[in-house]
């Protein structure tokens, strides 16, 4: 029951300490570790059920956002570590979905917008476009308040000229009839 310790170091996940320990009685050594009890985090789902947490769920669906994306498999895994880290911080050890939902995307928006457009499509689950381009205008708007000016958008143009840039259509596409 009496011992000392000798040597103490954190794991390299950060998840627990091991220390090295020698009996006052006998002196022989042993090793210990310790663990922080955490009650997990649950996420409170739209329709009232509760899961835990999962982190794989989140590296998947953020991996499908980002995937043919200019972002790293580090970056990825880092992002899902912060996000995690705060999630742990709170208080409270539930989580509602739509609250991670927006989380997520904050931090999305920072990293790539591509991936973020497309993990709003399926978090806020877009019916048809007139969603889609709201949050498209959303997102110019805010890039436009942090002095980002957005690409100006293209004037409508004729079929012919979309389909023959430069060229002028030689028969129009619609002829008034003469009676």
């Amino acid at each position: 029951m009496e011992d000392k310790v000798v040597d103490s170091r954190e794991s390299r996940e950060g998840d627990s300490i091991r220390r090295r320990r020698e009996c006052l009685a006998c002196s022989r050594r042993f090793t210990s570790y310790e663990r922080v009890e955490e009650v997990p985090l649950v996420i409170l789902k739209k329709d009232g059920r509760r899961e835990p947490f999962d982190r794989q769920k989140l590296m998947k669906g953020l991996l499908l956002a980002c995937q043919k994306r200019p972002v790293s498999l580090a970056r990825i895994e880092e992002l899902v570590t912060d996000l995690q880290a705060r999630l742990m911080e709170r208080p409270d050890r539930e989580i509602r979905s739509r609250e991670l939902g927006e989380l997520i995307m904050d931090e999305l928006k920072g990293l790539d917008q591509v991936a973020y457009v497309r993990f709003a499509s399926v978090y806020r689950d877009f019916k048809d476009l007139p969603d889609f381009v709201k949050a498209l205008e959303g997102l110019m708007h805010k890039e436009a308040a942090r002095g980002a000016a957005p690409a100006a958008p293209e004037p409508a143009t004729p079929l012919p000229q979309a389909l023959f840039p430069g060229e002028a259509p030689e028969v129009p596409l619609l002829r008034a009839r003469k009676k």
